[in-house]
């Protein structure tokens, strides 16, 4: 006995939601910068550091890792806009850049949607 399924018609997604190319390119990079555990660790730090500025002499202890580890991972979210570089004397100290998270989270959201949508199609 064969059983017959319900057809249910097919409804093409609109293009207007298609992640623009180059959007979709820098928000990559983005990811790849955070795709680290050293680098979300590092992230997580200066967010939260006194006046959300953290001087790199003070991480290397923090983390455990070499010196040149650690410049190569401040270098890497740096590039992605993550952390804003300022040097000071000797001494570079790192911020976040809250913005550059935005299309991350708008992303993030969308992917998510509301309760609404969580139901199954």
């Amino acid at each position: 006995m064969t059983r017959v399924l319900p057809t249910l018609e097919c409804v093409p997604a609109s293009l207007g939601h298609l992640m623009a190319p180059q959007d979709a390119l820098e928000l990559s990079e983005v990811l790849k910068a955070l795709a680290d555990p050293v680098r979300l660790r590092l992230l997580r730090f200066v967010a939260e550091a006194p006046d959300t500025t953290a001087c790199a002499c003070h991480l290397p202890p923090a983390l455990g890792i070499s010196q040149p580890t650690l410049s190569h991972h401040l270098k890497r979210l740096v590039e992605a806009g993550l952390l804003i570089r300022e040097q000071r004397g000797r001494w570079a100290h790192y911020r976040t850049h809250p913005a550059s998270l935005a299309p991350l989270i708008e992303v993030l959201t969308a992917l998510a949607g509301t309760p609404e949508d969580a139901s199954p199609r």
